[in-house]
């Protein structure tokens, strides 16, 4: 297995590989060949940031043949996707923060993440894993009273775009094969959501394809895969864990704006 994260320590910023004993400190950027340093420091003695800053990030919705079931959608012909701001990316342990003034529901989504690791353009499916760099955990937040406020147009990105509206981490895995996954939402300590990546609608493979055809993908760009059924409302001062075993544990707090 190999887990890239990003961290703060000695009042810098790096980037390194999970080990057993620790993490093992590296230079170059993600996605430029980085190279271990020598030096290792102890999990505890760092702060965990968001892996990437992403280039994009891209949502899916109506992704999970569960979900579509017991909601009455038609199975897509193509993936149903919007854009969310890269300002609304947080790392582990960072707080979610209602927006501002805003009494409605928010909502957790727990989602598979695939990070792009190679430009691509119209690739087919059998392709995808060499753009692929690997995976992660993502919350998807939705203020989702925003979404249905104009009955003209469904707000995607107002709705799900806020600061603190993407958390994502707490590592990126470039060597698991999702196909076996379970993806877990558990909130103070209670599991809302589970399950199987293997009832996507279109695979984190097919996925890349199909977007690679009506726009090319860079390094760093996000892709979250959609969520299935058991998305509820958070609650100031709850604990929302998105969990992928395999992969790792995504902490954060929700908490109302501070004033």
């Amino acid at each position: 297995m190999t887990s890239w994260v990003r961290f703060n320590w000695e009042r810098r910023t790096h980037l390194g590989m999970l080990e057993t004993d620790g993490i093992s400190v590296c230079n170059n950027d993600l996605f430029a060949d980085p190279e271990p340093t020598g030096e290792t420091v102890a999990l505890a003695d760092v702060e965990l940031l968001a892996p990437l800053i992403p280039n994009s990030v891209l949502a899916l919705w109506n992704n999970f043949h569960e979900r579509a079931a017991a909601e009455g959608q038609t199975i897509p012909q193509t993936p149903l996707y919007f854009m969310k701001p890269v300002t609304s990316v947080i790392g582990p342990n960072e707080t979610i923060y209602r927006p501002r003034g805003h009494q409605g529901r928010v909502i957790f989504e727990a989602e598979l993440g695939i990070v792009i690791g190679k430009r691509c353009s119209n690739i087919g499916a059998d392709e995808a894993n060499r753009h692929i760099f690997g995976y992660t955990c993502v919350n998807d937040v939705t203020a989702i009273e925003f979404l249905f406020e104009d009955k003209a147009f469904q707000q995607w990105t107002r709705s799900k775009g806020f600061d603190t509206f993407t958390p994502i981490g707490p590592c990126i895995d470039t060597a698991i094969d999702p196909a076996d996954l379970r993806v877990l939402a558990i909130q103070d300590g209670e599991t809302r959501q589970d399950y199987p990546v293997a009832d996507m609608i279109y695979s984190p493979q097919q996925i890349v394809a199909m977007i690679s055809a009506y726009q090319t993908l860079l390094p760093g760009d996000l892709i979250c895969c959609g969520t299935s059924v058991g998305a509820r409302t958070m609650k100031p001062g709850c604990e929302i864990q998105i969990s992928i075993p395999g992969i790792g544990t995504l902490v954060n707090q929700f908490a109302d704006f501070p004033e």
